[in-house]
């Protein structure tokens, strides 16, 4: 079974990520790993962090001679910011009177909720593990999720649909998604370059205003075959594990796969993906006139391409900030700042594509096992004949 985990705070020393269960001999291409860091670190709209952290996976253990082994995989990566804190936020007991507190909540951030929680009389531990600089970890151990899955033919990748209130409502084939993803310069990871100047527009307007932007990311996972997820148990439906895994990223308030949205308020005639048969490129014979069920039907992946999609809130962290309280005296003031992004859409994105790849991973390996990649291939292979056989 694959199981993971990240530690580490924002401004620590570094984040920690690992994962169990992958099997031996998977080949680690470093150089795509530390691509997918960069991926994440770009974007319109970007904080100051993003210009000291140049995210790089060192990977501790469970690799090597360029090779998984079996054993569990972790890897570090360094906060480069962490020079900064060591005297704020040491691991010993430290000077208190170099600590710096987050004196009033932010509205919309884990500030109050958590303070209140684990009983902290400010928000500063809060802040340093709510942070999405911890979704760099995912990022890392999500490369290795997306390795393995490009060995069973599967590709994920994401692109912006909406910033703001300017929206491309084109649907985007997988081959524009990749060149899109293949670019040396990301700007808002928009597919159609006029729209994407007018979601540039919207980030400037809220960069003059000390407020911030939301939107809605895409994750497209190419090459899936029918059989992943169950409909047999209600917390192994691929449809549910998705939603969690995407929902579980950092100012995401909303998932939808396929055509959710609009299919609630939509006739079944016009929602359902009529089926056919006869020359198909998928792994059976059986074609589908559209995909509004996001390549999930019951629980069970369907052979068409998957696509999630992430509604994501404007940060929280604002230049000019809401009203809030003092945690000390309980008066009115303004929120707290912290140095922070206005715009982080495609990054979310590409946070998303490490969750998608982790929970397509995990399904694959209960489905077709396997310590080696041979014998995971092996399984594979024997399930795509059933397929061609059917």
């Amino acid at each position: 079974m694959l199981r993971y985990f990240t530690a580490g705070e924002s401004h620590g020393e570094a984040l920690v990520a690992f994962v169990s269960g992958l099997p031996a001999g998977l080949k680690v291409d470093q150089a795509f790993l530390d691509r997918e860091l960069w991926r994440r670190q770009q974007g319109y709209g970007r904080g100051g962090r993003m210009k000291i952290e140049r995210d790089t996976a060192h990977i501790l253990s469970g690799v090597r001679h360029g090779k998984t082994i079996g054993s569990p995989i972790s890897v570090q990566l360094e906060n480069r910011d962490w020079k900064n804190w060591q005297e704020a936020l040491p691991v010993a007991e430290g000077d208190p009177a170099r600590h710096k507190r987050v004196a009033s909540p932010r509205p919309g951030h884990a500030d109050l909720a958590g303070a209140l929680k684990y009983n902290f009389p400010e928000a500063r531990y809060v802040l340093e593990r709510a942070s999405a600089r911890e979704s760099a970890a995912r990022v890392a151990i999500g490369g290795l999720a997306k390795l393995f899955l490009r060995e069973l033919g599967i590709e994920v990748l994401s692109h912006v649909v909406a910033v703001g209130n300017v929206t491309n409502e084109k649907e985007i084939p997988w081959e524009r998604i990749q060149a899109l993803n293949n670019q040396e310069e990301i700007l808002l990871s928009c597919a159609d370059q006029e729209v994407e100047q007018r979601m540039k527009g919207e980030v400037d307007k809220v960069l003059k205003s000390g407020d911030s932007v939301g939107g809605v990311f895409e994750v497209v996972a190419h090459g899936v075959p029918p059989g992943l997820g169950t409909y047999a148990q209600w917390d192994e439906r691929l449809d549910a594990l998705l939603a969690g895994a995407v929902m579980s990223l950092q100012a995401v308030k909303a998932v939808e796969i396929g055509a959710g949205v609009t299919a609630a308020a939509s006739p079944g005639s016009a929602v359902h993906d009529e089926i056919g048969y006869g020359d198909s490129v998928n792994f059976t014979g059986f074609t589908r006139t559209r995909n509004n069920a996001g390549g999930i039907e019951g629980g069970v992946s369907n052979g068409e391409e998957i696509r999630v999609r992430g509604y994501l809130k404007p940060i929280s962290t604002l230049r000019r900030p809401l009203k809030s309280v003092d945690f000390s005296s309980r008066e009115a003031v303004s929120a707290a700042y912290e140095r922070s992004d206005v715009c982080v859409v495609p990054a979310a994105g590409v946070a998303a594509e490490a969750m998608v790849a982790l929970t397509l991973a995990r399904c694959a390996l209960d489905k077709f096992g396997g310590d080696s990649m041979g014998e995971t291939l092996r399984n594979f292979q024997g399930y795509r004949l059933q397929l061609k056989n059917y």
